[in-house]
């Protein structure tokens, strides 16, 4: 089963731009510890992240990502621990196969965007990886290409639980 498949027609294209970036490239880059890949997908001036802790009390959730800076250097953290840990499955697979993202709600030129990670990756010592959050991207055209403004992320999934 091909699960890079974006389930957006180009003929819906600001569904379809918005999944190939916060899906292939995130992915892509994700993977091979490239922030090169992803840092234009940023509206870098204005941008802001929430890290709610997997947990289901907003009142807890943190303004963990003030500037973009901070963020690129969490993310190049994980990125670098995921590519030093050994898998039993191609990862890059296995992320598609355990993140859904169908729900993007687009009004003009802003949209929001529903990430939503369930599921396990193998890995090469008979443990699991197990991804079980999901993340609310807010993202702005800006000319004619989508842009990620903020987010809130790290959050339960499903929400409540």
């Amino acid at each position: 089963m091909t699960f890079d498949k974006n389930p957006f027609p180009p003929g819906d294209a600001d569904r379809h731009a918005l999944w190939e970036m916060l899906m292939r490239r995130d992915i892509d880059a994700f993977i091979d510890q490239d922030w090169a890949m992803v840092e234009n997908d940023f509206i870098a001036e204005s941008f802001f992240g929430m890290h709610a802790h997997f947990l289901a009390n907003a009142d807890a959730w943190r303004l963990q990502f003030p500037r973009l800076e901070i963020y690129r250097d969490e993310w190049l953290r994980q990125a670098k621990e995921t590519a030093a840990t050994k898998f039993a499955e191609p990862l890059r697979e296995a992320l598609f196969r355990v993140t859904n993202l169908r729900d993007i709600d687009v009004d003009g030129d802003r949209a929001v965007l529903h990430k939503k990670f369930d599921g396990s990756v193998a890995k090469a010592d008979g443990s699991v990886d197990r991804l079980k959050w999901q993340t609310l991207y807010f993202c702005r055209k800006v000319g004619a290409s989508w842009k990620i403004a903020g987010f809130v992320g790290y959050m339960p999934y499903p929400l409540g639980s």
